[in-house]
Parts: C-alpha cells; sequence; structure tokens
C-alpha cells in the first residue's frame, strides 16, 4: 500500500495504528504520548525525521481535540486559565517548529533528563502532590504564570514535542497549584493549541505525510476519547499513578538518548 509515497506493509499499518491508539489513551490521561507515537513513526520506510515529527502533530491533534472536549464536558476546566496559557503556547510552538531544524535535539536532552529526574523525586516525596486544587495565584498573577508556562511549554512542543502534555500537567499541578485531574484537562485544551501551532508551520513548509497522519489520527483520537473517559472516570489518584510511570518511561528514554549520543 502506499501512502503519500510511502511503501507500507500490513505490518506497518498495523504497527502505526496500535501505536497511535495507545499513544492517544496515554495522552488523554496525562500526556507524553508521543513518546509513543513519534518513535513509531520513525519506523515507517522511507519516512524523513521532519515528516515524522509533521505527520505525528497531525495524528495528536486529532486525539487532543476529541480528548478537549470530553474534559471540557465532564471536568469543566479553568478556561480563565486555560485560554491565556493556550494562546501563548501556540505562538511558542510556531517558533519552537521554526527552529527545529537548526537546533539539534541533542542539546536540550541532557537539562530536560536532569528536569524530569528532579521532578519525579519531588512527585514521589509528596504523596499528597495534586490530590486537591489549592491555587498559588489569584488574579492577574495567576494569568501571567499560566501565560509563561504556555509559552515555554509550546515552544519545546514545536521543537521536540515528546513529553509535551507531561510538562503541562506537571506546571498546572506543581506551579499553578491544581489537582491532577483538572490539570490534564487544561493540559489538553493548551496541547491541542501547540499541536495547531507547530501544524501551522509544518503544513506550508510540505512535511506532513496527510494519508499516514489521518490513518493514525483516528487510532489516536479512538485511544484519546477512552483515556479521557477513564480518568474522568477513576480521578486525580489514577491521573497520578500514570503520571509516574510516564515520567519514569520519559526518564529512561531521554537517559539512553544521551548515553549513546
Amino acid at each position: 500500500m502506499t501512502v503519500g509515497g510511502l511503501d507500507l506493509d500490513t505490518w506497518t499499518i498495523v504497527l502505526v495504528v496500535a501505536g497511535g491508539f495507545v499513544a492517544g489513551w496515554v495522552d488523554a490521561v496525562v500526556g507524553g504520548g508521543g513518546l509513543v507515537q513519534l518513535p513509531v513513526l520513525l519506523l515507517v520506510p522511507g519516512i524523513s525525521p521532519v515528516q515524522a515529527l509533521a505527520t505525528n502533530k497531525l495524528a495528536a491533534i486529532m486525539g487532543t481535540s476529541v480528548s478537549a472536549v470530553t474534559y471540557y464536558r465532564r471536568v469543566g476546566p479553568d478556561l480563565r486559565t486555560a485560554a491565556p496559557m493556550a494562546a501563548t503556547a501556540l505562538v511558542g510552538a510556531f517558533g519552537g517548529a521554526a527552529l527545529a531544524s537548526h537546533i539539534p535535539a541533542s542539546a536540550f536532552k541532557p537539562v530536560i533528563l536532569v528536569v524530569l529526574v528532579a521532578v519525579l523525586a519531588y512527585t514521589l516525596a509528596r504523596p499528597r502532590l495534586g490530590t486537591h486544587t489549592e491555587l498559588r495565584w489569584s488574579g492577574n498573577g495567576h494569568h501571567w504564570a499560566a501565560a509563561g508556562i504556555g509559552l515555554v511549554i509550546g515552544a519545546y512542543d514545536g521543537l521536540l514535542g515528546p513529553g509535551t502534555g507531561t510538562f503541562l500537567v506537571l506546571a498546572c499541578v506543581s506551579v499553578l497549584g491544581y489537582a491532577f485531574l483538572p490539570a490534564s484537562a487544561i493540559a489538553k485544551i493548551v496541547n491541542f493549541a501547540t499541536n495547531l501551532g507547530a501544524l501551522l508551520f509544518f503544513v506550508p513548509y510540505g512535511a506532513v505525510v496527510w494519508g499516514l497522519g489521518l490513518m493514525v489520527g483516528v487510532a489516536n483520537l479512538c485511544g484519546g476519547y477512552l483515556g479521557a473517559r477513564a480518568a474522568v472516570a477513576k480521578g486525580s489518584a489514577f491521573v497520578r499513578v500514570v503520571f509516574v510511570v510516564v515520567v519514569g518511561t520519559l526518564i529512561c528514554k531521554l537517559g539512553w538518548d544521551v548515553l549513546h549520543g
């Protein structure tokens, strides 16, 4: 089967579709779906790294759209937080995508690895972190903090990508003071904006493999819907457990990348 100029056999199609579904579920619960989806897309014969990154964004935005709507209907995230964070995240993601071909990912990975180890230690040392919403600021201070978080993490998403949703959840919990469940709901709205910002660069650039992206995107959408429902049904305690597992996996992945150059 030929998709976007790429020859895909049956097993490759099964692999990318399964990867998209799992990525959508994980991403909807606590972020980090790119840890699954992007490496799977890089296994497609003939695809370039930029094409894989761009196609990953197309598939991911389909999943984040349905999980964001599901969270909005069932959790009711605070749009006064989500809106400024999403706006600056979109701008940051566009800028990050534009820099993606100029700055090597290896330059950032050691720093991100150290931050993640500190995050995991902090989360494990504070078992009550994220169980209840206790906002750190009110008024304009809260909105400026949210906007700053969106800009920084949006730029990271456009530049690298994997783990963006996890970083958003972490920031909403540890910096802003939300519980894990509403943090995940806000993160999905912002993650939709970061994916859109990156696509605004990648689509005119011609890097998206549309047929492959839509195929994986449908699977991601299904996984995102089920993941969001699972998170809402099981609450913040469940999201916290998945968060710890995903952060641990991200540490292992980045640690491997750093050690092997």
